[in-house]
């Protein structure tokens, strides 16, 4: 997933506002350069959006009911067993 770039300006606008009074100056220059470093960094990461996430989260927990579900079933499987 690609950084949202809107996030990604405002951080970058953060750490060049960051930058002391003396270096001011280069301060486009670092932003550009924060922006850079901030993109390939967020590029490497194995990210997901929010929609990607709250998906992913939706299907865990039908997974951890049906898991429970079959839980129960053995369980009360089991005890049958055991009466026997």
């Amino acid at each position: 997933m690609r950084p949202d770039f809107q996030t990604l300006d405002d951080i970058t606008r953060r750490l060049a506002e960051a930058v002391p009074a003396e270096l001011k100056t280069a301060r486009a220059e670092l932003e550009a350069q924060f922006r850079a470093i901030l993109e390939a960094t967020f590029n490497r990461m194995d990210l997901v959006t929010r929609e990607e996430f709250e998906i992913q989260k939706k299907v865990l927990a039908r997974t951890r009911e049906k898991l429970e579900a079959l839980e129960a079933q053995l369980d009360s499987g089991e005890a049958e067993d055991t009466r026997r």
